[in-house]
């Protein structure tokens, strides 16, 4: 008997069509038990509190720019402040969206990242009304203050 790896692939009889059969270092059919559980061992990605912490300040800050020349309405730099929070809050919305796509999430309805399917374009349309349908009524509101 020689001393080396043998070559499993030529003596599995369960080849079909010259597919290989499983790695050498993966379980036989016949070691696999039924109540075995495959656990997966990394932690699953998310957001980390020093990812989330200046996205939130951020968008809190604009958000507070943004409503309180529109619902107080008083001075004539109100539109101006109100514009830029405005600005302020789309760059956390911004941010944040890309931190989540960093760690792996999605917008509902669209696919993962490589996954190498399609987006449905019903969903994209109804994205890109739902943004055009708030940056028009700020934009409304920004108007009305002047």
């Amino acid at each position: 008997m020689e001393a080396g790896p043998r070559d499993t692939e030529r003596e599995r009889p369960d080849r079909v069509n010259g597919a290989p059969g499983l790695s050498p270092d993966g379980p036989d059919e016949q070691d696999v038990i039924a109540d075995e559980v495959e656990v997966e061992l990394r932690p699953p990605r998310r957001l980390r509190i020093w990812q989330l912490a200046p996205i939130v300040m951020l968008a809190a800050l604009g958000s507070l720019m943004f409503a309180f020349p529109l619902a107080f309405g008083t001075g004539d730099g109100g539109a101006v402040v109100a514009m830029l929070g405005l600005l302020i809050s789309c760059c956390a919305a911004g941010w944040a969206m890309m931190a989540a796509r960093r760690v792996g999430h999605t917008w509902p309805g669209l696919p993962v990242r490589g996954s190498g399917e399609r987006p449905d374009w019903r969903v994209i349309a109804l994205y890109v009304g739902v943004g055009a349908l708030l940056v028009a009524l700020a934009v409304w509101r920004v108007a009305r203050l002047r």
